[in-house]
């Protein structure tokens, strides 16, 4: 039994998948089709860029799909499995379930690399850049950032990002509002908070202009029945209903990424191997702190698929 996880923004860096694209042609191909895309060498920026220009959302969100994508591309090569045979789910954190769609063949890979840039602008432009922000609460559970949450109310809007883990909660919204939580946040038994060096409040009430953004996109998309169930964000299902999955996209722009409850759902479903596709390693360390005696693989380089079984 194992699960296929797709990373988030945050794990892009400069080289990323230029290791597999010079090794494999089926990566290559990945990243030529992503540039064809968006019409756009999206491959000069991740390999010979700056920090700064990767880190940009309409940059960070495309590249780390199509480096997750070229990665089970290689991996359906050298094994000779498909999806179905690889994983009896697949999940993604944020982007990364865009990513999942597309190795589940929801919808194509030209689509989603369009989908995600889209997304990246929506999101950076729907709030003005020093308006929002984000901060990790370190060493919080959900219930202690909601009490947290509710006293910074009257400083403006400040919502749960992302459940990440137990003794991990992003939160996202008026800078104002988190500025305060993070002060009041040892208040209440939290260890640290720190602020997030992302250019928007991602995950949060402030992202319904993207929102109503992604929901037209995403309705004019023939949204196809997965190869194997995807685990969404919002509500931690595993789901193969395709108008169904369609909502999930909609609903996460502005919904909390419930990342602590697919791992809770894994282990409860006894899965014994996760296997993170893309650039770095978040979250098989997410896992390997929440699941007893879990195996964990990254596939990220040449390298690391010797270490595949």
């Amino acid at each position: 039994m194992n699960i296929i996880v797709f990373p988030g923004q945050g794990s892009q860096k400069i080289g990323m998948g230029k290791e597999l694209s010079d090794n494999f042609i089926e990566a290559k191909q990945v990243f030529e089709e992503v540039n064809d895309a968006l019409n756009f060498k999206l491959t000069r920026v991740m390999w010979d860029g700056t920090d700064k220009e990767i880190a940009l959302t309409s940059n960070a969100q495309p590249a780390l799909m199509a480096c997750s994508i070229a990665a089970l591309r290689v991996l359906n090569k050298i094994t000779n499995k498909n999806l179905s045979d690889l994983a009896c789910y697949v999940c993604g954190h944020s982007l990364g379930e865009y990513s999942a769609m597309t190795a589940a063949e929801v919808f194509s890979l030209n689509q989603c690399a369009t989908l995600l840039r889209l997304r990246g602008e929506a999101m950076q432009k729907a709030v003005p850049i020093g308006k929002g922000a984000m901060a990790a609460l370190i060493g919080s559970n959900i219930e202690m950032a909601v009490k947290v949450i509710d006293k910074v109310k009257c400083y403006g809007v400040c919502d749960i990002a992302n459940d990440n883990s137990q003794g991990q909660v992003v939160i996202s919204g008026d800078i104002l509002a988190v500025e305060n939580a993070m002060k009041i946040s040892k208040d209440f038994g939290i260890k640290k908070a720190i602020l997030l060096p992302v250019s928007a409040p991602f995950h949060c009430k402030l992202m319904k202009p993207a929102q109503i953004i992604m929901e037209e996109a995403l309705n004019k998309l023939n949204f196809k029945t997965p190869l194997i169930p995807i685990i969404s964000n919002v509500d931690v299902l595993p789901e193969n209903n395709p108008e169904k999955l369609r909502k999930n996209l909609i609903d996460q722009v502005t919904g909390t990424v419930r990342w602590r409850e697919t791992m809770e759902f894994a282990e409860k479903k006894g899965i014994k191997k996760i296997i993170e596709l893309g650039s770095g390693k978040v979250l098989t360390g997410i896992a390997k702190r929440m699941i007893k005696d879990i195996i964990t693989i990254n596939i990220e380089n040449t390298e690391d698929f010797k270490n595949f079984t």
